[in-house]
């Protein structure tokens, strides 16, 4: 299978709606109507199209059909010399997993980092996911922080 990683445009919007709704794993994206998801993507694309705070990359097929996506933030901390990009979302279809795509995005957001400076990337994996056990990241040079607790603070009771 031949497949191009670029930038996302909002015509992929739909798309990434679809794989988000095929995973079933948030709440948010389940209880929305695709249409609707699909608009608030297109926003968040056009949003990342401006290039300072989040780059969004996809894979698709020579017919442009996606295949993946991931989703990448940049977090200006002041106790660096450069800035960390954080791997928020990266998804792959199911039909279309162990091809090499995940790996292929994640290498475009690790080369999308050097060229803004980044010292480091980040990402939060749950370790009852497949990927997580099959050691995806770890595989590829990652390394699981045990020094750290990932907390977080709900500002929406219904996540």
């Amino acid at each position: 299978m031949t497949y191009e990683i670029r930038p996302a445009r909002g015509s992929d919007a739909s798309a990434i709606a679809r794989i988000l709704k095929e995973i079933g794993w948030f709440q948010h994206a389940n209880e929305t109507p695709e249409t609707a998801l699909a608009g608030l993507i297109q926003d968040k694309i056009a949003h990342a199209g401006t290039g300072h705070s989040q780059a969004i990359f996809i894979a698709v097929d020579a017919a442009q059909a996606c295949l993946g996506y991931v989703s990448v933030h940049w977090v200006p901390y002041l106790i660096f010399k450069g800035p960390e990009g954080y791997v928020s979302e990266l998804f792959v279809s199911a039909q279309h997993r162990g091809r090499g795509i995940g790996t292929r995005l994640l290498d475009a957001a690790i080369a999308e980092a050097r060229n803004r400076g980044c010292v480091r990337l980040g990402l939060l994996s749950n370790r009852e996911r497949e990927s997580y056990e099959r050691g995806f990241y770890t595989s590829r040079g990652w390394i699981e922080r045990p020094e750290m607790a990932n907390m977080v603070y709900f500002l929406d009771e219904n996540k």
